[in-house]
């Protein structure tokens, strides 16, 4: 998923602006980005499932992050014959990715799905990103709740 730096600038200004003025605006904002990006990922989830397109290409590279985790670089060809390389559009990672070593798996074989109309944006077939998106949306939903508990004064944690 991309990011929109023209809604990012004003979502810093206002977080910073309620950091100082009410904090539990903060947490509210939280939740919510949490929820839109966890609704916006399952949107596209659904339709590259629906309308993509199955192939399989080959692992090129991993690409580790700041935090160690490791995101495989999948080259395939799409149907038109257009050489696409990148990282898959949507992948989650867990702990043991700090540690593993996967050059065992440089060159094998691996099903992608892609999206026809933006070949760029595609998923693993077989990976399960459930989980990664329903930590999410517990997330989004435990910090949307907290902070309208608390406008609403129910609750006092801020």
């Amino acid at each position: 998923m991309e990011f929109n730096k023209k809604y990012g600038i004003p979502i810093v200004i206002f977080f910073v602006f309620f950091m100082f003025y009410k904090p539990v605006i903060c947490c509210l904002m939280m939740g919510m980005l949490a929820l839109i990006y966890a609704v916006n990922s399952i949107f596209f989830l659904n339709n590259i499932s629906k309308n993509g397109i199955g192939i399989t290409g080959k692992i090129v590279s991993y690409e580790s992050d700041n935090e160690g985790y490791k995101t495989p670089v999948i080259e395939f060809k799409t149907a038109e014959e257009t050489l696409i390389t990148g990282k898959p559009s949507f992948h989650t990672s867990s702990d043991l990715d700090k540690f593993r070593s996967y050059r065992g798996n440089i060159d094998k074989p691996i099903k992608i799905v892609y999206d026809p109309k933006n070949p760029e944006k595609f998923i693993l077939k077989d990976n399960s990103n459930g989980c990664g998106l329903i930590f999410l949306i517990i997330i989004g939903l435990i910090f949307t709740y907290i902070s309208i508990g608390n406008l609403m004064g129910y609750n006092n944690i801020f």
